[in-house]
């Protein structure tokens, strides 16, 4: 059955007129008057009786027509949902390298459960990079610091402080306010991310009037991590990356808070809220409270 055949005959039906159907359909009147006897020889039923130009419901007519709208009716509604899956089906994420390692790798199962038809695609980059993304609607949201631009929006989602963290094993003892001089005699792997403001950690040492003493810089949060596991290494990394290793004793962290308090945070940073679902949108902020509690407890 052509659903076509099926909509002529609700538009015959509304204006009581084949003509005014056609016009009001966009077609000729013969070809609606061609679609509602193709549509009465497959139901097998006469659905007009026919006097000269003039056109009135028949019984069989009247029984079909709460059937014929139903149809119509349900054909919009999925031909309308099949359009909005088809505008969210592919989510494009950018994140900074530590937040798509340690929170979308968590999140992302997640998300996925609660919207099977959704496609993912992560982008990692600076935080730079991903606002040059956002304002060219190349990815529909980003997981990054706090950005002030015209017509970007923010929404806070993680805390995520940088620590200063040694092995269990490491020999630097634990004073309760350790001086940046002692720190900087320590042999220091430093993890170089775009997505924080080393600067802080720098003038730490300056306003000493001493350089910290970073022997290697690396730009992959595992190989800063295996440096630390030498016990000959302390480094400053993201909570984040970090949490698990400090919960099970294996690292230690460095309480430097009277020296620097390093208050990163993640954002949930956007540009059009609308592009995507509410649904979805609260559960990012749902998944990410799971995330931290999950944390917590581990």
């Amino acid at each position: 059955m052509n659903i076509d055949h099926i909509e002529a005959f609700l538009y015959v039906v509304h204006y009581k007129s084949t003509h005014k159907a056609a016009n009001a359909l966009f077609l000729s009147q013969p070809t609606v008057t061609a679609r509602i006897k193709s549509l009465e020889r497959e139901l097998g039923v006469d659905l007009f009786y026919r006097e000269g130009r003039s056109v009135t419901l028949s019984d069989k007519g009247k029984d079909f027509l709460p059937f014929a709208t139903q149809i119509v009716q349900t054909f919009q509604q999925g031909k309308k949902q099949l359009e909005k899956t088809q505008e969210t089906d592919d989510v494009c994420i950018g994140a900074n390298g530590v937040t798509a390692q340690y929170f979308l790798a968590y999140a992302l199962p997640k998300w996925k459960e609660q919207f099977p038809n959704l496609r993912f695609q992560l982008v990692t980059g600076s935080t730079a990079m991903l606002l040059e993304k956002l304002e060219s609607h190349q990815i529909h949201v980003a997981f990054i610091q706090y950005v002030h631009r015209e017509g970007i929006f923010n929404e806070l989602l993680l805390n995520n402080a940088v620590k200063l963290v040694k092995h269990c094993e490491h020999p630097l003892q634990q004073y309760e306010c350790i001086e940046a001089k002692e720190l900087a005699q320590q042999k220091m792997v430093f993890f170089e991310c775009g997505a924080f403001d080393w600067n802080y950690v720098h003038k730490m040492f300056e306003v000493e009037g001493v350089a910290a003493n970073i022997e290697v810089r690396t730009d992959h949060l595992e190989i800063a991590k295996a440096f630390i596991r030498t016990k000959n290494y302390i480094s400053f990394l993201p909570q984040l990356c970090v949490k698990n290793e400090l919960e099970s004793g294996e690292f230690v962290e460095v309480d430097i808070k009277h020296l620097l308090d390093m208050n990163q945070h993640i954002f949930l940073t956007y540009k059009n809220k609308d592009t995507l679902t509410s649904a979805f949108w609260e559960t990012i902020c749902h998944t990410a409270k799971d995330f931290e509690r999950v944390q917590m407890v581990e």
